[in-house]
C-alpha cells in the first residue's frame, strides 16, 4: 500500500480490481465480496467482471435489486461491449422494463428465462429470479448492491449459480423489510439481515475486497465520510484540493440561501441553520428555505470545474438534487419548487437516492424540528447516502439544537445477542457530520 504522501488513486483502485478479477475469474471459492464507498466505481467493477467472464466463455446471470439498477447495467454493458448478447430477464407487467432496451440490437428481453439462458449474460432482479428454475446452474453469478439485499432472497437464487461475485456499498441503508424481524434477530438465518451479512457468518473464510477510493466524492468530503460511515474500510478521495471548483456568476444577495450557497461553493460543505422549534415533519419554513436554496442556485448562473472537463460545465437542474427522510417531505418539497417555477430538479428520499450522483445535493436533515430521535431518524445509512451523493458541494438544511437533540435521546435499542453491533451507530455518526458543519454554519431567520 502507498503512503499518503504517495498515494495514487489510479494505480490504488486498479490494483484493487485486479486482485477481486483474479479471484473472480480464477480462485477457487464459491464466493467473492467487494465492499464499495460511494461513488468508488461498483458499476463499472460489475460491467468489467461481466465482460471478462463473458469472455472467457464462462455463461453468467446478474442479480440486481430494482429494475431500474437492471436496466441501467445493460445500457452500460452494451456502452462498452455493442456485440455482446445481453438478455433482459423481466416480469409480464406492462412497464416491466426501459423500452428503450427494445432500440438496442444485441439487447434481448423475454420474461422467460429459458428464452434467454443461451446469452453470454443474463440480468434480472433477485425478486425475477426467485421464480426461476433451471436443470443446470450458471456457472457464475453476479449480485449487485448485495447489501440492499436481505438474506432470504439470496437463498431463493442461490440454487441458480455455482459461484458468485457479491458487489456493494456497507454504508447504505440496510435492506427493507415491511415486517417486524425480532423474532429472528441473532439467528444464524435471520431472513431479514443483508445477503453479505448472513453469507460471512457462515462462511467466513471467503475473499474479501474493497474498493479504496471514491471517484465521487470531491477532496473536501471524502475525509469526513470515510471517518464517520466507514471507520474500518477507509477510502480515499480519487482527486485532490483544488482539482474542482464550483463558482457562480452572479454575485450574492447576501441573504441566507445565498451566504450558505457561497459557504459549500468555498469549502463543500454548507449548513443553513434555522431558529430552534418542533415542527410538523413537513416543516414550512424548513421546506421553504430548502426550495429558495435550489432557486438561488439555478438564478445564480452556476458553473463547475473538474478533473473530467477540460471546460467548465453548466450547473443545471438535473445536475442539483434535493434529499429527504421522508416522502411528504419530497411531496412538500416539490410543491415549493414547483411554485418558485424549478423544474428538473430530482427530489426524493434517501431510499431512492441511493446509487445517483449529482454536482449539488441540498438535504433536509432528517433530525431537524423532532422532539426525539428515533432509530428511523438514526439510522446511520440514510445520512450516509444523504451525504454522499455530491461531486462538489453538499448543503444542509435543519432546525438548530440537534446536538441537544441527540444528548436527550442516547440509544436505548435492546442488546440482542448474536448480532453483529452496527458502528458507527447513529448516535456517532450524526456528532461527527455535525462538528464539520458547525464550521461552515449560516444561521438565518426567514
Amino acid at each position: 500500500m502507498s503512503t499518503p504522501d504517495t498515494f495514487d488513486p489510479g494505480a490504488e483502485a486498479s490494483r484493487a480490481t485486479e486482485g477481486i478479477l483474479r479471484d473472480t475469474l480464477h480462485g477457487d471459492a464459491r464466493g467473492v465480496v467487494v465492499d464499495s464507498p460511494p461513488g468508488a466505481g461498483k458499476s463499472t467493477l460489475v460491467v468489467r467482471a461481466a465482460l471478462e467472464l463473458a469472455d472467457a466463455g464462462r455463461p453468467l446471470m446478474i442479480v440486481a435489486q430494482t429494475n431500474a439498477q437492471v436496466d441501467d447495467l445493460v445500457v452500460r454493458l452494451h456502452d462498452k461491449s455493442p456485440e455482446l448478447p445481453v438478455g433482459r430477464l423481466h416480469s409480464s407487467d406492462a412497464d416491466a422494463y426501459d423500452k428503450a432496451l427494445d432500440d438496442l440490437p444485441n439487447v434481448r428481453t423475454s420474461a422467460k428465462a429459458g428464452d434467454l439462458a443461451p446469452l453470454p449474460v443474463v440480468i434480472s432482479t433477485a425478486a425475477k429470479w426467485a421464480h426461476v428454475k433451471v436443470d443446470e446452474p450458471w456457472r457464475h453469478a453476479i449480485v449487485d448492491e448485495a447489501y440492499q439485499m436481505r438474506s432470504d432472497a439470496l437463498l431463493a437464487v442461490a440454487g441458480l449459480f455455482e459461484r458468485a461475485l457479491f458487489v456493494g456499498d456497507p454504508g447504505q441503508l440496510d435492506p427493507f423489510s415491511i415486517v417486524g424481524s425480532e423474532q429472528w434477530a441473532g439467528l444464524s438465518y435471520d431472513p431479514s439481515a443483508s445477503a453479505v451479512s448472513t453469507l460471512l457468518a457462515h462462511n467466513p473464510e471467503l475473499p474479501q475486497h474493497r474498493l479504496p477510493v471514491s471517484w465521487r466524492l470531491p477532496a473536501t468530503a471524502a475525509p469526513l465520510v470515510s471517518k464517520a460511515f466507514y471507520p474500518f474500510t477507509e477510502f480515499r478521495s480519487g482527486t485532490d484540493e483544488g482539482d474542482r471548483a464550483l463558482d457562480f456568476r452572479v454575485p450574492s444577495d447576501g441573504s441566507g440561501p445565498d451566504l450558505v450557497i457561497d459557504e459549500a461553493a468555498r469549502s463543500g460543505w454548507g449548513l443553513l441553520e434555522l431558529p430552534a422549534a418542533h415542527t410538523p415533519r413537513t416543516d414550512p419554513e424548513a421546506v421553504r428555505a430548502v426550495s429558495l436554496v435550489v432557486r438561488r442556485l439555478l438564478d445564480r448562473d452556476g458553473v463547475t470545474y473538474s478533473e473530467r472537463e477540460p471546460r467548465e460545465g453548466a450547473l443545471t437542474a438535473d445536475r442539483i438534487c434535493v434529499g429527504t427522510a421522508h416522502r411528504d417531505q419530497a411531496a412538500a418539497v416539490r410543491a415549493a419548487l414547483a411554485e418558485l417555477d424549478v423544474t428538473g430538479v430530482t427530489v426524493d428520499t434517501a431510499n431512492r437516492l441511493q446509487g445517483m450522483e449529482f454536482d449539488v445535493t441540498v438535504v433536509l436533515h432528517p433530525l431537524s424540528g423532532r422532539p426525539d430521535a428515533t432509530a428511523f431518524h438514526l439510522e446511520t445509512g440514510r445520512l450516509c447516502v444523504l451525504a454522499s451523493r455530491h461531486r462538489h458541494a453538499c448543503i444542509v438544511i435543519s432546525r438548530a439544537g440537534i446536538p441537544d437533540l441527540l444528548d436527550a435521546h442516547p440509544s436505548t435499542d435492546p442488546v440482542q445477542l448474536g448480532v453483529t453491533v452496527k458502528f458507527p451507530d447513529g448516535w456517532e455518526a450524526n456528532h461527527a457530520v455535525l462538528d464539520r458543519l458547525s464550521r461552515h454554519r449560516v444561521t438565518w431567520r426567514p
